[in-house]
């Protein structure tokens, strides 16, 4: 099953839709906390929605249960943990919050996770697959789009 993620920072609009429609993406995942953050105007969440249903016949779906805790973000972001420890952190709450068991494999197939960081290497969205992969039979393959 393809996958695909992307981080909305660092792109315009047009790049960033481009990316979309040309992978085919029919529902984007929002795996941020804050889907109405003002970083890039186009990703907030209401406009977002429109947007990718117009420009690109994609569906929207924000799934919070994808995202880190903001307690777990905050001290990430602060520096008081180190990404190693984050990413442990992160994959421990997803097991306990068994999101495979949550994320319906017909939302993942041709699906695409959206984050805000640029590249996917420090970034959950990609842990997200990675932890999927580990514990389903899913055989995710991703595609990262920056």
């Amino acid at each position: 099953m393809d996958i695909f993620t992307i981080g909305f920072t660092k792109k315009n609009a047009e790049t960033f839709f481009t990316f979309l429609k040309e992978a085919k993406i029919s529902t984007l995942l929002d795996v941020r906390l804050n889907n109405v953050s003002q970083l890039a105007g186009f990703a907030k969440r209401d406009d977002l929605k429109f947007f990718l249903k117009e420009l690109c016949g994609t569906d929207y779906i924000h799934t919070p249960e994808l995202a880190p805790t903001k307690e777990m973000l905050r001290s990430y972001k602060k520096g008081d943990m180190s990404w190693e420890k984050y990413e442990d952190k992160f994959l421990d709450l997803m097991s306990q919050r068994q999101i495979e068991k949550i994320v319906k494999p017909t939302l993942l197939d041709h699906g695409c996770l959206l984050c805000s960081e640029h590249e996917p290497h420090l970034c959950h969205r990609r842990l997200v697959v990675e932890y999927l992969n580990e514990s389903s039979d899913l055989n995710l393959k991703v595609e990262h789009l920056y």
